[in-house]
This record gives structure tokens, sequence and C-alpha cells, in this order.
């Protein structure tokens, strides 16, 4: 059996260990980092954590994060009402922004359809999705999901639930390669894929 720290710094380690990405060595490494940082860098750290939990929300209408809803980006007059491009995460959100290719709005479904993990249509955002296509004024919905298996499959189940809508239903393009993730993506990828759309 593998031997532990004592008491707090266990703890740490073990919280930090916890987060997506931060495998048990890198937790390790960040707690001793905290255990020599001075006083005010550490109460900066934890000051930002408390403030995220008390202040960040997600927008009533897209999902995306934000402090006031609904968002910036939902609120914002100059963006095209007309598109609305489906995520999975509001990181995807600003992965997408960055390409400064599209200026629709969006719509975070918050999953993706996975079987495995008990996942279904019902757990994620599509019916907020389908009670904001009542509007008239959507002409089309971009999905930019990561193309990933679970991906692929809530991609197909929109496109075949949109399909009777009459609104384009449409999906990134080539080069995004399989099994990435819109998050690591370059905004030159990412430009070229929302730029080379296609019918979903």
């Amino acid at each position: 059996m593998a031997l532990a720290y004592d008491g707090a710094i266990q703890r740490l380690i073990d919280a930090f260990a916890s987060l997506p990405g931060i495998g048990p060595k890198g937790a390790q490494r960040i707690a001793f980092h905290l255990l020599s940082a001075s006083d005010e860098e550490a109460q900066r750290l934890a000051d930002a954590i408390e403030e995220v939990k008390h202040k960040v929300r997600f927008c009533e209408i897209c999902g995306n994060v934000c402090e006031t809803s609904p968002c910036a980006i939902c609120s914002d007059p100059r963006r095209d009402h007309t598109m609305i491009c489906v995520v999975e995460e509001p990181k995807d959100v600003m992965s997408i922004e960055r390409t400064r290719e599209y200026r629709g709005l969006y719509h975070v479904l918050g999953g993706t359809i996975n079987p495995m993990a008990n996942i279904g249509p019902n757990d994620l955002a599509i019916p907020a999705l389908l009670d904001r296509l009542k509007d008239d004024s959507v002409t089309e919905v971009i999905v930019a999901l990561n193309p990933n298996i679970e991906g692929e499959a809530t991609t197909t189940y929109l496109s075949r639930l949109l399909s009777p809508l009459e609104i384009k239903v449409t999906r990134l393009a080539s080069g995004l390669p399989v099994g990435a993730d819109l998050e690591y993506a370059d905004e030159i990828t990412l430009s070229r894929a929302l730029m080379g759309r296609r019918d979903a």
C-alpha cells in the first residue's frame, strides 16, 4: 500500500487530483507549489475559487457561463439572430469566438448523448433548443460538437430531430481531426471548419 502524506497536505493533493486533467503527480506538484507560495498568492487562488462559485452562473437563454443573465452574446443586438451554433460545453463557445468568423448565437447542450454513461437526449438542453427554434427568425442551426463517437451520435440525433422544422442544419466541415476536442483546436482549423460547414 502506497504511503500518503498526513492531514491537510494529503487532502489538498486529493482535491487537486479529483480535477479533470490533473493526475496524482501533477496534484502533488501543485500542492507543494502552494505550500511554498506567499500567503497573498494562496489567498488570491482561494478568493478566485470562492468568487467564481458565487458570481458565475449559466445564461438562461443559451447555457453559456456568465455573471449576468442573459449573457453578453445573447444580449448583443449586433449578433446574427438567425443562426444558432450548438456546442457541447461553455468552453467551446470561447473556442469558436476566437476564430472571429462566427457572429451568430450559441446553444450549450451541457454534454452529448452517451448511453454508456446513461446520458440520453432528455439529460441535455435539447428541449430548451427546441423552444428557441419556435422563433421563426432562426434559419440555420450549426451543430459544432466534438468529432468523437458521442458527438457524432448527438449530431445525427439533432439533424433527424430538426429536419421536420424546415431549418437548415449544418455541421462543421473537415479540418477537425476525429477524436479531438474543440477546446484544443487552433483558430485557423476552427475557422476553416466553420467556413466549410456542410449539411448534417
